[in-house]
């Protein structure tokens, strides 16, 4: 989502998204309605308005290739993390697919970063 706001726009960022285009990505299942919350944060934060969002979507809509994996998963793994590493379940959850999936975290998010790394998590900052 960085790429999205002028402010955290990075040529990391870039790298993620034009890695998703081109290669696409393995998301949580709740990743539709995270990206729903981060914009609508963002129209109330003053960060975008109404069509700022309908570009946004737009573009998530046509240039990524994702495929999503169940969230909730057996003995909900998700909720213990969230509990253990202070994340929320959002994170949490792209945390526990990138464990399970043994695949790399891009996230420009400090804890949720660090919480990858005690867990010896593959991460990409964005």
């Amino acid at each position: 989502m960085a790429w999205l706001f002028d402010d955290n726009r990075s040529e990391t960022a870039h790298i993620v998204m034009r890695g998703v285009v081109a290669e696409g990505a393995i998301v949580p299942s709740l990743v539709r309605l995270e990206v729903a919350n981060v914009l609508r944060n963002a129209v109330r934060r003053g960060r975008g308005d109404e069509a700022f969002v309908d570009r946004s979507l737009a573009t998530l809509v046509s240039q990524s290739s994702a495929t999503s994996r169940p969230t909730i998963t057996p003995g909900y793994r998700h909720e213990i993390l969230a509990r253990k590493a202070y994340l929320s379940l959002y994170d949490a959850a792209d945390l526990e697919l990138a464990i399970r999936g043994r695949v790399s975290l891009p996230s420009c998010d400090q804890a949720l970063l660090a919480a990858a790394a005690r867990r010896t998590a593959d991460v990409f900052a964005a």
